[in-house]
């Protein structure tokens, strides 16, 4: 059965509900930050929006306190899920390498096998145009691409994302070019969702205050649940509201989390900065496109492409000779062969054995030393070291000239066998 694209997937992401949820790695920090959201709002609810319910009592004002927290509450939470469970911006990999920037560099030969093979490579950067101004890319080993301006690969998600910001392990999820927009909002809306728990935590103390005409210390012991929330608060506004002017400044220069550390001590020229008022336009204001990966469709079978051209190899010289003489030398020997495999024909046996036929006795030690002729004949000649008849690399006599050789000496013997039993 064909699996799908979310199945199949070479990245460290986590997909829930069949691909149409994607996350980080990192996604059981979501745990972490769901609690840390939703049980501070659970205690003022309790602790105190209960208790300010009744101390607005035209058009019972004090319920609205109680109903504002629930709904933003809510409204961070779907804003932590747009940001957390969506394609950053993620580009999908190539197959293979960008066949169109491959060229060989003889000055950079490999010595493989005792072969010089010119290397093959490509440009690791190129230039493109940004702007009417060059901007450098870089070339991607693990995705297989040069990587689209602003594009950085996330070391913790294994992916290439566009306009790529920072990997958030708050969130369990790269921030990119798809989900930038949501994680802003999220930071700010849970901001303003702490500013909004203190102050109506401090309003509490205030209202307790007045009604035991006590001190500040009297109030907070009578509610210790709300002193607990206006220090939370308090510390998480360094964080949360911290976060939020650094990204405001980020957004007003168009600038990335990533380039803004990376390239702050270069003094670069941002090329990307259209002004403040467009800058924040082109965050808030332009459409997301859809993903480029389609995590639930079914993965297709690559069609083979045409193997690529060899590259050119270079025999090593064993002798450091003339190639020429060598060839000139395999040729005469190869016609030496053949010259002894074809001398000894049945015809110039039977004539030479007829004129031996009165030695008797002397005649099997005078065929031997004819055929051990023949053996000392082909080792001298397989001494040379011939390669006659092989392409490349060894030096040893052809097998079909052996096999010829042999095949002649073995009717030989066979043809005085024959005549000693005639005899």
């Amino acid at each position: 059965m064909a699996k799908r694209v979310y199945e199949d997937w070479k990245g460290s992401n986590k997909f829930i509900l069949g691909g149409r949820l994607v996350f980080g790695p990192d996604a059981r920090s979501l745990i972490v930050t769901l609690l840390l959201i939703i049980l501070p709002v659970i205690i003022f609810c309790v602790f105190v929006a209960r208790h300010l319910r009744h101390r607005f009592t035209s058009y019972n004002a004090g319920y609205a306190i109680l109903v504002v927290a629930i709904v933003f509450t809510i409204y961070v939470l779907v804003l932590l899920l747009f940001t957390s469970a969506r394609d950053p911006g993620i580009i999908p990999r190539a197959s293979h390498p960008p066949e169109e920037e491959f060229r060989y560099d003889s000055s950079a030969s490999v010595d493989i096998g005792g072969r010089q093979t010119p290397s093959l490579q490509f440009p690791r950067t190129k230039e493109v145009e940004v702007n009417g101004l060059p901007v450098r890319v870089k070339y991607c080993d693990t995705c297989m691409l040069y990587r689209p301006p602003r594009c950085s690969h996330c070391s913790i998600c294994n992916n290439c994302v566009e306009r790529f910001d920072h990997h958030c392990p708050w969130v369990g999820q790269c921030v990119g070019l798809r989900n930038y927009r949501y994680f802003f909002m999220f930071v700010s809306s849970a901001t303003l969702l702490c500013m909004y728990v203190f102050a109506m935590s401090a309003l509490y103390i205030k209202f307790l205050m007045d009604d035991q005409r006590g001190t500040v210390w009297k109030a907070m012991k009578e509610s210790p649940a709300s002193v607990v929330l206006m220090v939370y608060c308090f510390i998480s506004l360094w964080f949360v509201g911290g976060l939020t002017g650094f990204h405001l400044y980020l957004i007003a220069t168009n600038q990335t989390t990533y380039e803004n550390f990376r390239y702050r001590a270069d003094n670069r020229i941002n090329v990307y900065d259209r002004g403040c008022l467009n800058n924040f336009l082109e965050v808030f204001c332009t459409k997301v496109n859809p993903s480029k990966n389609k995590f639930r469709a079914f993965v297709q079978e690559e069609v083979q492409k045409p193997p690529l051209p060899r590259t050119p190899e270079v025999e090593p010289d064993d002798s450091g000779g003339d190639p020429r003489a060598k060839v000139e030398d395999d040729l005469e020997l190869g016609g030496d062969l053949l010259k002894i495999s074809q001398r000894r024909n049945i015809e110039e046996i039977d004539e030479d054995i007829r004129s031996r036929e009165s030695n008797g006795p002397y005649f099997n030690s005078e065929a031997d030393s004819v055929l051990g002729s023949d053996h000392q004949t082909t080792n001298v000649r397989s001494d040379r070291h011939s390669s006659w008849g092989r392409r490349s690399g060894s030096w040893d006599i052809s097998p079909d000239i052996l096999a010829m050789s042999s095949s002649t000496v073995t009717e030989t013997r066979n043809l005085s066998n024959q005549r000693e039993g005639q005899h």
